[in-house]
């Protein structure tokens, strides 16, 4: 019979095998991870949720499906040999071949031997008494760690549709947040495709080329850019590998990850010229970034009549591209650009033009549930083979609170969250020592190149615990008045910019009942590393070190 310890609250039936450190998730961030922990000689357990390797990239294996960074700065830069060795081929690399690439980092490295896959974390319980980590999963495993070490991601929580019926459908159903590792074939089926941010826009245009009919329902249209990818050009490749530490260098200082022109200008101090010239050579620049137009001018993140400039640009673009100008009209959107996530797209507002593929303004006309044959609307019923969400995720917090991860004296990550994350940095919770979120709430994540924020969370994590284990330090703690003050600090960067103002996930508002906060950090990538890297200097101001 398992009993319970009064002091600790851990189950003690069974007899916990005792490691270094424990690592959830088995994405780029677990990987890079557990790497870094093996090279300072500690034992490491993985544990992965899925059935390989990958994070996001096992996951989301949809039609289309691809990084919105060019492939030659979203990758590892921790070794020089695998930066060189590894060929890109193309602009914006698909999900396969991103698959390929973690897999063979994991087979150079021999990563393998340390994860165990189609294990998921239940729960995470901090013994106050032997400073460690008690880690149990759903198939009964029970591991005693020093660190526990979050890499479950930012966009791993899938979320469905709040209406009824979902279980009743009779076709089939697909989330692009889990799609099946085998091919899925829609020649000549009725699909319906619920959803229009990153995962439906690259979706939809595939869909649309084998289904006999597409019905695409849109909530709130989203601004989507041209993707522009190509194949790589081998001369680009080159020339970024002979200098790449000065690349990396720049990615890391750089506000969004990636390495751009630093704006002298705000939009208003142009021409109408000027800036519709800008906007147009980055709209038909095959080799533009996602941020390219965020980070033309000075102020369109923080200026509504400055954004309004780039927005009706390209609200001008959908209505040039779309012949049906009712159909223009509802894939144009009407709210602020870019504070919600932009989206990178190819031919996605022509797949419009198709006669077998309709939008239907889930707005105007919600819908209401799912049905045995299909869905309904408070208008119309609809009768499909498919349906595919691509209804996003519980972003940010969401894989966190899905594990029972319990503190000092066993108190709750959720319920201290329950208001909205408080972190130290995005790193660390007061309360809950040697535990590290990688890209936590808090920090920049989402709001940057994923890859240059994944590597200095990794680096920064690894070298604490090595200067711990230097000084004979037992445990690293945030302290609450730190947290309190970095989280104060991470809702007013926010606020100093657009992004408060407009409902998306990076403030929660995509999830019924979530509290409604700046989950990632807007102050830019290379001030926040910046910051890290302060607090290190200083002793690791802001934590509490035990002996």
């Amino acid at each position: 019979m398992t009993t319970t310890s009064q002091h600790s609250g851990i189950p003690t039936g069974k007899e916990a095998r005792e490691i270094d450190a424990v690592v959830v998730g088995a994405g780029l961030a677990g990987l890079h991870m557990l790497h870094k922990l093996r090279e300072l000689g500690l034992s490491v357990q993985v544990y992965e949720a899925g059935g390989g390797l990958g994070g996001t990239w096992y996951w989301n294996r949809y039609p289309g499906a691809r990084v919105d960074v060019k492939s030659m700065y979203y990758n590892y830069s921790f070794d020089p040999e695998l930066e060189q060795e590894w060929e890109w081929t193309e602009k914006l690399p698909p999900q396969p071949e991103l698959l390929r690439y973690i897999n063979h980092v994991a087979d150079r490295f021999d990563l393998r031997k340390d994860v165990q896959l189609r294990t998921r974390v239940t729960s995470a319980v901090y013994d106050d008494a032997a400073a460690r980590w008690r880690i149990t999963t759903d198939r009964g495993d029970a591991v005693s760690a020093r660190f526990a070490i979050m890499a479950t991601g930012c966009l791993s929580a899938p979320k469905m549709v709040e209406i009824p019926g979902i279980e009743t459908f009779r076709g089939r159903s697909f989330h692009t947040g889990n799609w099946p590792e085998q091919d899925v074939d829609f020649t000549g089926r009725r699909v319906a495709v619920i959803g229009t941010g990153s995962s439906g826009v690259q979706v939809i245009p595939l869909v649309a080329e084998a289904a006999a009919a597409l019905t695409v329902f849109q909530r709130t249209a989203n601004y989507v850019l041209p993707a522009g990818n190509h194949a790589i050009d081998p001369e680009f490749q080159r020339d970024i590998k002979s200098r790449y530490r000065e690349v990396r260098k720049a990615n890391r200082e750089s506000s969004f990850g990636i390495a751009r022109p630093v704006a002298t200008t705000g939009a208003l101090e142009v021409s109408e010229d000027e800036r519709n010239a800008f906007y147009r050579s980055v709209w038909e620049d095959k080799d533009s970034e996602l941020v390219s137009m965020l980070t033309g001018y000075t102020d369109t993140l923080t200026d509504e009549v400055a954004n309004e400039t780039a927005a009706q640009f390209i609200r001008d673009r959908i209505a040039e591209i779309v012949s049906d100008p009712a159909v223009a009209r509802l894939l144009q959107p009407s709210g602020l650009f870019g504070v919600k996530r932009p989206v990178l797209g190819t031919n996605y507002y022509e797949t419009y033009n198709r006669d077998d593929v309709r939008l239907v303004d889930a707005a105007a006309t919600p819908l209401t549930a799912v049905t045995a044959s299909g869905l309904e609307t408070t208008h119309e019923s609809f009768e499909f083979d498919d349906i595919i969400y691509a209804t996003g995720y519980d972003a940010m917090t969401g894989a966190l609170a899905a594990i029972d991860i319990r503190g000092r004296g066993g108190a709750s990550l959720r319920e201290k969250w329950a208001d909205g994350p408080v972190t130290y940095l995005g790193l660390a919770v007061a309360g809950f020592p040697n535990l590290f979120t990688i890209t936590g709430p808090g920090s920049p994540s989402v709001l940057s190149n994923m890859a240059v924020s994944i590597e200095q969370h990794v680096d920064w994590i690894t070298d604490a615990i090595e200067v711990m284990r230097s000084a004979g330090v037992t445990t690293m703690e945030a302290e609450s008045d730190a947290e309190q003050e970095w989280t104060r600090h991470v809702g007013e960067a926010g606020d100093m910019t657009l992004y408060p103002k407009v409902d998306s996930w990076y403030v929660g508002s995509n999830v019924p009942g979530k509290p409604r906060v700046m989950y990632a950090y807007i102050g830019g990538v290379g001030a926040y590393r910046e910051k890290c890297d302060q607090v290190a200097a200083d002793g690791y101001d802001g934590f509490t070190l035990t002996q």
